[in-house]
């Protein structure tokens, strides 16, 4: 007696295996958006733009640039099954909250929106631990026990962010204010702020950071100047960057002292890891604050972490 189908007509008749659900991510930083969508291992699209135009402090705005975004960069018949945003200056929940209800009903999908350096660790493959961000600007954020979101440092290049490119700089210019002041001829440093501002001589820098239009980026694109004066010999310099190093060492003890777990420190962000004297800085510096806290840069794109978060949602 035969059986009624044979295995090559059984195996025919299996059904398929269901396709990979599509997952979004897009790291939106204070220059560039980075966007990465994956279907299991499979890549689908990666799409990098300027940042021009993101308005994360209006939820209707960002939640509109970002599904422009996503149209824009994946195939006309790609539906997302989930999708999640790092945003640069998403500073609090309420405000995350309202862009991911906004994109939630313009895409159709499930969204997750939160700041920008809390895609560090997720993307580093950990569970918790501190994202410390320093390039433009300066942030670290970690995850209080019952997992809500906690948040220090930022306010901008008038207000904060030490330790990063625009307040290296702010810092510097007040050190060679006070040199001024002292009576010192301009060292390295003084000679290199004067040249990068285009002024005639230390007293007119004080109106040449005032007249910048964007304040984070005019004054940031010069902080390679601090590093070189720095290696110069300026002892000015290294100061400034000895500062910003224990500034941001700061941030991770003032999480710690919050009841962060600090125990892991993914650190990213074109400053600091573009410039060793500041690495090492911050790492001398929190070694002595918050001894039990592991530093390590951050080796792959942040874009990676908020696909790590958009898999969370399936």
């Amino acid at each position: 007696m035969q059986d009624s189908a044979s295995p090559a007509s059984l195996a025919s008749s299996a059904p398929s295996a269901a396709p990979a659900p599509l997952v979004v991510g897009i790291d939106v930083g204070g220059t560039k958006t980075h966007l990465r969508a994956c279907a299991g291992p499979d890549r689908l699209a990666e799409h990098l733009r300027a940042s021009e135009g993101w308005r994360p402090h209006d939820p209707a705005a960002a939640a509109d640039w970002l599904a422009r975004l996503v149209r824009e960069a994946l195939p006309a018949e790609a539906r997302p099954a989930a999708l999640a945003v790092g945003g640069h200056a998403c500073e609090t929940p309420r405000q995350c909250a309202r862009i991911s209800a906004a994109l939630a009903t313009r895409l159709d999908t499930r969204v997750l929106v939160v700041g920008d350096a809390e895609l560090l660790v997720p993307a580093a493959g950990l569970a918790d631990g501190v994202g410390l961000v320093a390039g433009t600007g300066s942030v670290a954020v970690g995850r209080l026990a019952d997992g809500s979101p906690l948040q220090v440092g930022g306010w901008g290049a008038v207000l904060g962010d030490e330790g990063a490119a625009a307040g290296l700089v702010r810092e510097a210019a007040r050190a060679i204010w006070a040199a001024h002041d002292r009576g010192e001829p301009p060292d390295a440093l003084a000679r290199g702020l004067v040249e990068a501002f285009g002024v005639a001589e230390v007293p007119a820098l004080g109106d040449a950071l005032e007249r910048a239009g964007d304040v984070s980026a005019e004054w940031g694109r010069h902080a390679p100047v601090v590093f070189a004066a720095a290696d110069a010999g300026s002892a000015l310099a290294r100061e400034v960057i000895a500062d910003g190093g224990r500034s941001l060492a700061a941030l991770v003890r003032r999480l710690a002292e919050r009841g962060v777990p600090v125990d892991d420190v993914v650190v990213a962000g074109t400053t600091v890891l573009a410039q060793p004297r500041l690495y090492d800085a911050f790492a001398t510096a929190l070694a002595g604050s918050t001894p039990g806290a592991r530093p390590q840069p951050l080796r792959v794109p942040p874009v990676e972490g908020a696909l790590a978060l958009a898999r969370t949602l399936l």
